[in-house]
């Protein structure tokens, strides 16, 4: 596989500029239009045509591009198993959302090694954002996120919610939060919808984070009020640091496992989403029970 000549051709596809892709790629403008021309011989099409508007990818270099995308990512896959191959048999990069590796990151992974004790673990915290982009590039093998881009290589599915409650420093009703103190939290795109809708009086904030860690630590210094999980609430509440405001309403977030169309069905990758839907599960229901 020569693959200098598909990272040429999906970097040109991004620039649209023969320059511009030397550039970002170090290497000559001739250098990019002969690794054009020799992909190009391969097919017997041509991919691009160059005008003074540019450089066009042509209706064969379109239909190129999701396979192009494919074998760049099959290549860095095969890439990270060969180089770290030890004495584990696979390897998996594995993304997590933050509040996600906050709560259950010790349980998951202990269920992984239970069930897949021969496959190489690494694991990062991240945000949808940039999981959904290392997903797409092959740099993540699956991901547990709040917010799933729906990219055309990428299967996305519902495994369960992540409960949040609101607690205050000062405070255990709804009546008597105050907007001045009030930490707004936007976890995701979906709950700051869900939140403007049930609580449209304290969505102009003045603090606001999308992380639970740091609404845990600026509740301690600040004071005031914020939604966090319902693990950190109950923490919160046990040590004395607040008070769960009771009337407030719950707000649920949905979890996405996301991974690619061509491994979905595969079977280390459904043990590693059904570990976390246990986890889930049993998580929710300790929350319906207390």
């Amino acid at each position: 596989m020569q693959v200098d000549l598909i990272e040429t051709f999906l970097d040109l596809m991004e620039t649209r500029s023969f320059n511009r892709t030397a550039e970002r790629l170090n290497i000559t403008q001739s250098t990019v239009s002969h690794r054009v021309k020799a992909l190009e011989g391969q097919f017997n099409r041509k991919l691009f045509t160059r005008n003074k508007g540019g450089t066009v990818p042509t209706a064969a270099g379109l239909r190129f591009l999701d396979y192009a995308k494919a074998l760049q990512n099959q290549w860095h896959e095969a890439t990270r198993a060969v180089t770290s191959a030890g004495a584990l048999e696979r390897s998996m990069r594995l993304g997590i959302q933050h509040d996600l590796a906050e709560a259950f990151a010790g349980e998951w992974l202990s269920a992984i090694r239970l069930e897949l004790p021969t496959t190489e673990i690494y694991m990062e915290a991240d945000y949808s954002n940039q999981m959904n982009r290392d997903l797409g590039a092959g740099d993540l093998d699956l991901a547990l996120l709040y917010t799933p881009h729906y990219l055309p290589d990428l299967h996305y599915e519902r495994i369960g919610d992540l409960h949040y409650v609101m607690v205050g420093t000062d405070a255990a009703s709804l009546a008597d939060i105050k907007v001045e103190t009030y930490i707004q939290a936007i976890y995701s795109p979906a709950f700051d919808r869900a939140h403007r809708l049930a609580l449209p009086h304290l969505s102009a904030a003045p603090v606001a984070t999308g992380q639970n860690m740091a609404i845990t630590v600026l509740l301690h210094s600040l004071g005031g009020a914020a939604y966090v999980t319902a693990a950190t609430a109950d923490r919160l509440v046990q040590s004395g640091r607040a008070m769960l405001v009771a009337d407030a309403p719950v707000i649920s977030q949905s979890i996405y496992a996301a991974t690619s169309l061509r491994t979905r069905h595969a079977h280390q990758h459904r043990k590693i989403i059904g570990a976390m839907q246990a986890l889930l599960s049993a998580g929710s229901d300790a929350a319906a029970g207390s």
